[in-house]
This record gives structure tokens, sequence and C-alpha cells, in this order.
């Protein structure tokens, strides 16, 4: 609204009539206003009308908008948050001062730190030294611009600095740097901090190190200038739409935040992931037994049964058609059976370790051999898949039996002396709080933990990340089947889950021949087998050291590699995307890191290493295996009904 000018406007302002201060620059209006000490001060309304006065209506209209999306998207915010406390109301109490049981181990660093006061200080100036030189370069930078170079300098691979404006604005990479040298300095200082008890020490490294990356000042909306960038450039509809992706994801988790990490609408199992031709030839209460058509008119005799993670789905396997390792090993004539497991419910609360060895593992190569109308079958595991098939390797073993020709692991443990960060979360406070959530769950544990769990141990890849994306930023996840996959969660029966935890990750119980399944003790030394071993060089699930050790515990023949990359992409890495590399050894030393001294680095994938290791055990080539041909009557199409149990 426009300001009425007074009457007499040359001696209101200095000028002549017709002529107003708002045609004057700011600061000289500012300056006039300054020399008359005894005039009353502006009104705020009057002020407020000053300054639109120097705004162009564009600016304007931009300022009026970027207003009422700030207030729409407070509104939405605080709607969001009372809906979830009403919703926690409703919950029992879970008010948990130490949720990480991290309290004691602390206090144990701590009182070592306390000790050793000399090093503190000595830590203390370093650190106040590095900032000195930081205020030196930022004021340097703020006067002529001169050129320094950084105190710090973000890790390789760390993406949440990528955007320019951290290295380019002295303000923002100022406090880049001032974070990145005070979270160094505290994840330094604990991780050089001896204490009686490793595992202590590793529990408050975990959570030092999860504390100063919630810090980070690219996940506030004031600190992190592509944020502000894209508010100011779209006028606040950027922020309005993350807080509404916000009130979604709280919507969606019940009240507690579930971050979308994919587009979950452009996927659909059996329609664009999950999509090899094949059918269930069987199935019991815990598996649908899926054969899948062969794709070459010869296939070996021996078939090949994959026994995948139950907590996680089949389809890791079977992503996209061009990335696709049942697609893949069809093509190389082998007759491929997969174990798609149950995702259970509470009616299976009391289903055991025992159960999934002997209505896994034992029952499905039954079928196998009998659908094929052979006597052996080949066998693989991935990650708990494969710590199940070791134990039905020892457990065979026990009785005599051969029918598993060889076994294959895909990033399996069967020692668990170094199996990583996961080992934090089995010590008996955490056990017990898990058996108290599936016990109100209903006997099962629900998907959501699992994957918060595995989320938690990658926080900034697969939770800052997103959260500064989705939130801070208003964007749509992007479509990724493999992300649509981590996200499409499966449960787990109480009995089992506390049973492998506490036999494997806290008692170690298969590597010390401590362990007993089906009345049979198990000794990995009476497993003859031929074993194949893949492990991956950045897997922090089943650490390659970890892999490695259980290598060591086998009776018969061993092969042992390591692949590029992590527990998946090190896993699913298909020859025509010549990607990544592996490693090979015919040795195997005392130690993984003496295998890695004298191993030998190959480009891109290492399945056609493992096809022709495979080939040589799988028999002459017969005629090819219609699945709807075999002894066992078709259920229904691939990939089955099991697979589509939401959580």
């Amino acid at each position: 609204m426009a300001r009425t000018p007074p009457r007499d406007s040359k001696a209101a302002n200095g000028n002549t009539p017709g002529k107003t201060a708002a045609k004057k620059p700011a600061a000289k209006v500012a300056q006039k206003a300054h020399k008359a000490p005894n005039s009353a001060p502006p009104s705020p309304a009057q002020a407020s009308t000053d300054i639109l006065q120097l705004i162009t209506p564009e600016q304007r209209e931009s300022l009026e908008a970027l207003s009422a999306n700030l207030a729409r998207a407070a509104v939405t915010a605080q709607g969001a948050i009372a809906e979830a406390a009403l919703r926690a109301a409703d919950r029992p109490s879970a008010l948990n001062i130490d949720p990480f049981h991290v309290g004691p181990a602390i206090t144990e660093v701590m009182g070592a730190l306390a000790a050793q006061p000399d090093r503190v200080m000595r830590a203390q100036a370093q650190l106040f030294s590095s900032y000195m030189e930081l205020w030196r370069n930022t004021a340097a930078r703020l006067g002529p611009g001169e050129p320094v170079v950084p105190v710090v300098e973000p890790e390789k691979g760390d993406r949440r600095f990528r955007d320019p404006e951290w290295s380019s604005n002295p303000m923002f990479d100022m406090m880049k740097q001032s974070y990145l040298l005070s979270s160094n300095w505290l994840n330094t200082l604990v991780s050089e901090t001896q204490v009686a008890d490793p595992a202590d020490k590793r529990r408050v490294e975990m959570y030092t190190k999860l504390l100063t990356d919630a810090f980070s000042p690219s996940n506030f909306l004031m600190s992190n200038p592509a944020a502000l960038r894209s508010m100011i450039e779209s006028k606040g509809e950027s922020l309005l739409k993350g807080v509404e992706n916000f009130a979604a994801d709280m919507e969606r988790g019940g009240g507690k935040l579930a971050i979308r990490q994919t587009d979950m609408d452009q996927f659909e199992v059996g329609r664009n992931v999950a999509t090899a031709p094949g059918k269930v030839v069987y199935q019991n209460d815990l598996l649908q037994l899926l054969q899948f058509a062969p794709s070459t008119d010869q296939v070996h005799e021996i078939p090949l049964l994959i026994f995948p993670p139950w907590i996680n789905k089949y389809y890791i396997l079977d992503l996209r058609p061009e990335n696709s390792m049942i697609r893949w090993l069809t093509a190389q004539g082998f007759t491929v059976f997969v174990a798609s497991w149950v995702n259970p419910g509470a009616s299976l609360a009391k289903k055991t370790f025992d159960n999934y060895l002997l209505e896994g593992i034992i029952d499905a190569t039954d079928q196998v051999m009998k659908q094929c109308g052979v006597k052996t079958v080949n066998t693989v595991g991935y990650c708990i898949g494969g710590t199940l098939l070791a134990c039905a390797l020892a457990y065979l073993a026990a009785k005599g039996d051969d029918r598993i020709a060889s076994a294959t692991f895909f990033a399996a443990q069967s020692d668990f002396a170094e199996a990583g960060d996961l080992k934090l979360f089995t010590d008996d406070a955490w056990l017990e709080d898990l058996e108290k959530q599936m016990d109100t769950a209903g006997g099962f544990l629900p998907g959501r933990s699992m994957a918060d769990t595995f989320n938690v141990l990658r926080s900034n890849d697969l939770i800052w990340s997103f959260y500064v994306s989705n939130y801070l930023m208003g964007k749509e996840p992007r479509p990724f089947d493999l992300l649509y996959w981590n996200s499409d969660q499966t449960r787990m029966p109480k009995a089992l889950h506390l049973a492998y935890l506490r036999n494997f990750y806290k008692d170690n119980a298969l590597a010390a021949g401590a362990m007993t399944l089906g009345g049979v003790k198990l000794d990995m030394k009476k497993i003859q087998t031929p074993v194949y071993i893949q492990s991956s060089k950045d897997d922090h699930i089943a650490p390659y050291r970890s892999v490695y050790r259980g290598a060591k515990l086998f009776g018969g023949p061993v092969t042992f590699i390591m692949a590029g990359s992590g527990h998946i992409a090190g896993v699913i890495n298909h020859p025509a995307a010549n990607k990544y590399q592996y490693w090979t050894n015919d040795a195997l030393p005392a130690t993984a890191d003496s295998w890695v001294a004298q191993a030998v680095e190959h480009p891109g994938s290492w399945w056609p290493n493992w096809a022709l290791w495979l080939a040589e055990k799988s028999g002459p080539m017969v005629a090819e295996r219609d699945p709807a041909r075999g002894k066992l009557k078709p259920l229904e199409d691939a990939p089955g009904s099991f697979v589509r149990v939401k959580s």
C-alpha cells in the first residue's frame, strides 16, 4: 500500500513536490532519519511500510509467497507433531533414558580419560590451535579474498558437503570446517582411549559417531546452503513440501518417523521387480520353493538351490532383468531353485532355528532332488541363510548324509568373533529390550525394527541424506529398485530370532563347537563338502575378516574370494555392469590380512569365476527342465504369494 506524501513535500523531504524519499537510496533515507534525533521513531507498521516501498512489486510478491508458505509449513509441522504426541499417549510408555545401553560404557571411557589429564590437555590445545588457524583463514578470505589452504577436508566419499557453497562461501566453509574439526577431535579422542573391555569402547565409538553425525550443519535448514537456496528460489514451497513429506512419513509410521528412501509406488513385485519366469512347486509353513524356467536347451544335471536371508525378501537376486542373478544363472545352464521365506506373523512365533533347519534346508533339498530326479544338490546361502546352511552341513555330516554336493556362501558368517557392529546390539540389556518388543508385537520382531538397526549402522547414507533431501529440500525420493527392496521389510519369529542372536552373535556357539540342532551336536570340521566363500571388502554387516574366520572352520576344500564394494553391491554385481573387482588366493593362510597381502586382483564381477567352480560340481549336461513338468505339481507362478506379504 503506497504511502500518501505530506502536503509540503519539499519541507518534509527536502525535495521538490511530487518526489518522495522512496526514490532515494535506502542508505540516504536511513542517514536522513539518523540526523533527526528529535523526531519520533516510526511505528512497526510504519517501518514495514517504509521497507516495502524499497522493494519491487516482484520482490514483494516473492516475500509474501515465502511468508505464506513458511506459515503453512509451521502449521503443518505443528499438526504432525501433535498427532504423533496423541498416538504416543495411546501406547505404553517406552521412555528409556539410555536407549542405546551405552551409559556404563561411557562412564568407563570417561574414567579412562580422567586418569590421563595430560593427554586431554594436549588434545584440547591441538583443537584450539586448529580453531585459531581456521579463524585466521576465514579472516583472510573475508578481507582481500586471498586463497588459503583448508585446515580440514571432508573424508573421501562424504556427500554431505558436495554443494559448492560449502567451499566458495567463507561463512559456510567456516561452519563446515569447524564441525569437522570438532567431530574428528571427539571421535579420535574416544577411539584412542584404552579401556578394559573392547566392546565397551566400540559401543562408545559408535554412539559418538551417531551423535556427531546428527549434529552436522548439513542437517539443519539455517546452516545448509543448498536447502536455504532452494527455499528462497521456490518462495518457501520446498520447505512446505518437505514438511508435508514429514507429516506423511509420521502418518505412515503410526506416529513414528518412517523416512522414505525411494518412491514405493513405482515398483510392484512381479511387474517390474522379481520378474524371472518360473513356478512355485512346493510350500510349507516356512517357505515357498520357486523353480525358475530354463533359458538354455541343456542344463547341468545337479540343480542349484539358493537360500537367501529370511530377514529380507529373495528378489535381491532378481531386481531388474539386467542385474538379475537368477536370470544370469539360468543363462549359464543351471537349474535354479530359490527358497522364498515366509513373512511370519504371531502364529509362527514359536518356530525355532531347528524348524528352519529341518523345514527349511532339509525339506527344501528333499523336494529339489525329488523334482529333478537326482541324489545330490548344489546349494547357496546368503547372509543369515548362509549361517543356517553351514549348520545344515554340520548336521548332515554328523548323520553321514552327503546330499549336498557343494555349498556357496555369499557374505555369510560362521564364526562371529569379529562380526562387526551388530554385535553391539546383542548384549543382555539389548536382548531383554528386544524380547519385550517382540512380546508387545505379538511374538515376532517387526520388520521395521531390523531395518532401523541396519540404517543406524550407516546413518549418514540411510538416514540423514534422506532427511535433508525429503524434509529440508522438499524433494521426492527417486525410484530405486534396490532401496525399494530394502524397504520391503520382513518380520522374524521371536524364538528363532532370539536363538540366532544369542547362539551366534553373543555366544559364538557354532564356531566353539557348542551348538546342537535337531538333536545333533554340530562340528564344522566334519564338513567335507567343497565350499566357495564370497566376502566383500567394504561389508559392514558381514566383515570380510569375520567371513574369513568362518572359512577356516570347514574340514573340506575351501575356495575363498573377496569382492569389491559391500554387503549388497559386492554380491549383486552383474558382469555386464563391468564394475568393481575381486581378489583370489588359492592359499588359506592363518589370518585374513595374510590372505589379502598375497591375493591377486581381477577387474569386474566375480560371478564368472564362481560359475566355473560351480560347473565343475554340477555334473554333465542334460535336457532342460520345465518347472511345470516335474514331479511336483506347480502351485502358482513365480514370484509366488509369500513374497507379496507386506509387514
